[in-house]
């Protein structure tokens, strides 16, 4: 039995929004589950920043930090709106939704968002192979990826990345539980945004999400740094206009973290496991900890596929609301995909979109 390794803290902060975020699946599919002819609710811009004592010294900070020129970033914070429905945003439910694995992948795994999938699909099918050739990453999770976060980069945000992570460096809720943790992550990001823009002026205007996530993965400014590639060659990695860079950028996020090539992402079980010998089994989460054979001596049977996997699995439980749960075991594949977001819900529903997506297609390209 091995414990697959834990990623440092400093690095899981720096996975893209929802993750950093700690959104339950029912939060994060209302935040980004959007039927196209919806209208986005305006956004509240309150005042400039100004020259305040405070974003001179934030200014000094991130011009050190970053070696940008102080004056300039100076100028970027001072200009920087106050947005009032980001701070109301970034605090945690005040009665969080309970977990239901059905309804949340409904709001995903649906007909129109599988069509739009094929669509993609079809559009960037040279891009998508490409990518898996490079990566090692199949085509269908990448799909899986940018269908769940952005419904193929029809909804990137509505708000200006410069205001939004300014609001969260200089104006971060106090009453939130991890207030001091979540600003002091938020004055990092905002310093390499403002690197990204230094470097490259077309960022000016940027628009993202309400925690400063941008383009059609949803990266924030560190995993832009990270992760981010020019798959499509033209000198630039714009994540919010170039699907070909996006792709490219979600599949070298995946290897990043480990992604094995070949290994399948879960497997079925069947769950006899109760009460003290069930939470033993179920407490390191989502990280693969249990052999198959190990699993089966506790009353957790393996799918005939599985029975010869020879690596460590995690056995995931998924809540239905009223009804029991279900579970799969989780490789360590279906580890990686939880990088992207730290929920086996978000990760299964990748997986599952992208299947449904590639089944659609009027060539299957899976074997």
């Amino acid at each position: 039995m091995t414990l697959f390794r834990r990623f440092p803290s400093a690095l899981l902060l720096s996975l893209c929004v929802v993750g950093l975020l700690g959104l339950t699946p029912a939060a994060h599919a209302a935040k980004i589950t959007k039927n196209k002819k919806t209208k986005a609710p305006k956004v509240l811009v309150g005042k400039s920043f100004g020259n305040t004592a405070t974003v001179k010294a934030l200014a000094a900070q991130i011009a050190q930090q970053h070696s940008l020129p102080q004056a300039w970033v100076q100028q970027q914070l001072a200009g920087a709106h106050l947005l009032p429905q980001v701070q109301q945003m970034i605090l945690p439910a005040a009665t969080p939704s309970a977990k239901n694995w059905a309804a949340y992948r409904a709001r995903f795994i649906e007909p129109q968002r599988i069509q739009a999938g094929v669509a993609f699909w079809e559009t960037h099918a040279d891009t998508l192979s490409r990518a898996e050739q490079t990566y090692g990453v199949p085509a269908h999770y990448i799909v899986g990826i940018l269908g769940v976060e952005t419904y193929f980069g029809e909804h990137q945000g509505q708000y200006k990345v410069l205001d939004a992570l300014a609001t969260l460096s200089l104006a971060f809720p106090p009453q939130h539980p991890q207030a001091g943790e979540r600003e002091a992550f938020f004055k990092n990001e905002l310093g390499l945004h403002l690197q990204q823009r230094w470097k490259e002026a077309s960022l000016k205007n940027q628009i993202g999400s309400y925690a400063g996530a941008i383009g059609w993965p949803q990266f924030m400014p560190s995993s832009v740094a990270k992760f981010g590639v020019d798959f499509d060659h033209d000198g630039h990695v714009n994540l919010s206009k170039s699907a070909s860079d996006a792709i490219g950028s979600v599949a070298r996020y995946f290897q990043a973290y480990g992604w094995q090539t070949g290994m399948p992402t879960h497997f079925e079980v069947t769950v006899q496991a109760q009460g003290p010998e069930l939470e033993a089994l179920l407490a390191p989460d989502i990280v693969p900890s249990w052999s198959a054979t190990y699993l089966a001596q506790h009353n957790v049977v393996v799918s005939d596929a599985g029975k010869g996997f020879d690596k460590p699995l995690a056995l995931v439980e998924l809540f239905n609301g009223n009804d029991k749960p279900s579970y799969v075991a989780g490789t360590e594949n279906f580890f990686v995909i939880t990088r992207y977001n730290r929920s086996s819900y978000y990760a299964l529903a990748v997986i599952e979109l992208g299947e449904a997506v590639a089944q659609a297609l009027p060539v299957n390209p899976r074997p």
